[in-house]
This record gives C-alpha cells, structure tokens and sequence, in this order.
C-alpha cells in the first residue's frame, strides 16, 4: 500500500522456518483435540484445517474496499460520515464485475469515540455488502501512511497525492503513550468477541505491511500481541498477516509461522509475482493476494488475475472507485494540479460509475462469470 520493494521472492530460509515451525507446532499438539474450542488459548488452525476451510470458499475476488467518499478509515467509519449509500452504490458496481470478496479497513479510535456505533456501522456495513453476495476481509491494524491522527472533520485530500490523508493504526502513539497497548487489547478482543461467527467475514488480517513506514522490527511487539489476543478470541474465522517486504526477515517468519492462510502483497509483473507464489506454495496452505494492480509497474488485471485464478488464489486488487484517497495517482509521481494522471495507478470505475478501461471490465467479467 505504501512505497514498496516491488518484488516478493523470498528466500528459502523463510519458508523452511515456517515449514519447522508449523510441523513441531502440529507435533506438540497431536495428541489433543483438533477442536481448538476446548482449549484456553487457541492454537494456528492445521494445514489439514485450513486447507478443508479453501474447499469450502469459491475462488475469492475483489478490491481493497474505501468508499470514495471517505479519504480515510476514520472517515469511513466515524458516524458523521458514514455513507451507506455510497458503499451500497459502489458495492453494487463491484457485484456487477462478478467479485465477491473486499478487505476493508477498521481503526481504534472509531471505537474508542464510540463503542456501540461503530460495531453498529460495522453490522450495517456487513449487511450491505451481504445483500450484494460480497464477503469482507477485515484489516485491523496498519503501518503505512500518515503517522498520527485526530477523531473527528478529517483533512480534505492534498491535489495529486496518493494517500494523502490515510492514517496509520496505532502509528506514533503506541510509541508515546504507554497506556495504549492496553486500549488496543481491548479494542480487538470487543471487535473479535462481537463477529467472532459471523459468516459474512471471510477472514481477519490482523496487521497490514507491519513494519512499513521505517517502523521495521518496531512493528513486532505489537504483532505478537494481536495474534496472541486474536488467538484468545478464537473466531470461526481464520487469521492472516501477509507478507510484504522480503527485507523483513523476523516480522516475515513470525507472519509466516502464525498465519492460519498465508496472504501476500505482490505489485510486480506476472514474472516476479509467479516466483513468489511458487515460494509460499512451499508452506502448503491457501492463498490470498490481498494487494496487487499497479498499472505503472505492469501489475495489471491481464497478466496477473488468470495466473491467481488459474491457481485458485484469492485476488484483491488495490482499490475500487476513484475517490478522495487519490490512488488513481502512483505512490511517488504525485501531480499537484490534480490533474488526471493518463495511466491510472489504482482503482476500476469512476466516481459516477463507468470504468476507467472497458477491457479491463470485460476481462474481469470473463474472469469471474465464467466456470
């Protein structure tokens, strides 16, 4: 989502780390129940377990969900300007296209502002998306973009730059103030307690690109704690943090060793992408790429998407509709006129719902209509 390497090949130390884990994880626990319910603390799901979960799921397709109305989560979800009928109308264009599946973003301080709404707006939320036979992919934590944040009017987005106003969650603040762990323990254990069994959530990403933004090794702690506190919880749902950044070697293997399906971002051609997915194929486990399309770096819907579905991976392009988070223009070209740029970074359709490229729409429909 942010400035990246562009290329995710990792090395195979990586994947024999996660390989030993998982094997002496499965060991150690062999002899008790596979109903993790009955234990206190949740184990990883099997590979046997995750991969009977896959056979269940169609092939999953779809976007990095933001409204174009909002310019970033807190305007998404605050209740000032919760727009449920753009994310009905924008749903609806998604659902059109064939794609059944969005990951969209939550942050704390929506809660922490007010508890019940949010999980009320999460609810309706859902219910939208579920009237469209779209299922959603839950992001809670994020390390990239913009390092602090107030509740509250949010800025309106800089001319011609991509992500101007994205917001960071917990960002600077868990580093300045000692308390917060505690508000965010509880933050996620209220949000995984209260869907815990819904069937319209797919999937939990408990932490997008950790360590991006120069947080590095920062980002660990932290990402311990969530899938410790997820694991508490032990939603019906799956965990996930995907990979990112072959530069991330302990935030890699942990990612790797603890997610029940294995989720990656890939934003290079179909070359540099097919290598990464023949390294984590390694881990025998179900796939999702929940980023990918940048058209300036040859990540496009017609050399990636058949190779996703061909291997029955999980697709979710980087983003929807062009809107106030300006991803129509690239991560480091910004264009301060806002003028249109001519090659689209991101995103489908336009604000009033025609797409950018028709073919890119066709081909997409072909993808997913047909058997």
């Amino acid at each position: 989502m942010n400035r990246r390497h562009n290329t995710l090949l990792f090395l195979l130390v990586f994947i024999l780390f996660s390989l030993s884990a998982c094997k002496e994880k499965k060991k150690s626990i062999s002899d008790k129940n596979e109903n993790t319910e009955t234990s206190s603390v949740a184990q990883r799901w099997t590979e046997e377990k995750a991969n009977a979960w896959a056979k269940t799921k169609p092939w999953l397709r779809g976007s990095n969900f933001n409204p174009s109305t909002s310019i970033n989560q807190l305007e998404f979800w605050q209740a000032a300007t919760f727009d449920s009928e753009t994310i009905d109308k924008e749903l609806s264009w998604a659902a059109s296209i064939g794609f059944n599946c969005m990951r969209v973003y939550l942050h704390h301080v929506a809660w922490e502002v007010d508890k019940s709404g949010f999980k009320d707006r999460i609810n309706t939320y859902l219910s939208i998306a579920d009237k469209h036979n779209i299922s959603t992919i839950f992001v809670i934590f994020d390390d990239c973009w913009n390092p602090t944040y107030t509740a509250g009017t949010q800025p309106e987005p800089k001319p011609g730059i991509h992500n101007s106003g994205w917001i960071r969650d917990p960002g600077d603040l868990l580093y300045t103030s000692p308390n917060l762990i505690v508000l965010l323990e509880n933050y996620v254990k209220d949000l995984l307690t209260t869907f815990k069994k819904d069937e319209r959530i797919i999937l939990w990403d408990l932490y997008n690109e950790p360590g991006n933004s120069g947080y590095a090794n920062q980002s660990l702690p932290l990402l311990k704690e969530v899938f410790g506190w997820a694991r508490a919880i032990n939603p019906s749902q799956p965990l996930t943090v995907g990979v990112w950044n072959n530069g991330l070697t302990e935030l890699n293997r942990f990612q790797l060793a603890h997610s029940d399906i294995i989720t990656y971002h890939n934003y290079s051609n179909e070359i540099d992408h097919q290598q990464a997915i023949d390294s984590l194929n390694k881990l025998n486990r179900p796939m999702i790429c929940t980023e990918y399309m940048a058209r300036k770096h040859n990540s496009l819907f017609s050399n990636i998407m058949p190779i996703l579905k061909d291997q029955h991976i999980g697709a979710i392009n980087w983003g929807l509709v062009s809107g106030k988070s300006n991803t129509i223009y690239a991560w480091d070209e910004p264009i301060p006129s806002g003028e249109e740029p001519k090659l689209w970074f991101h995103d489908i359709f336009r604000k009033d719902g025609t797409p950018y490229k028709q073919e890119e729409v066709d081909l997409i429909r072909a993808l997913t209509m047909e058997k």
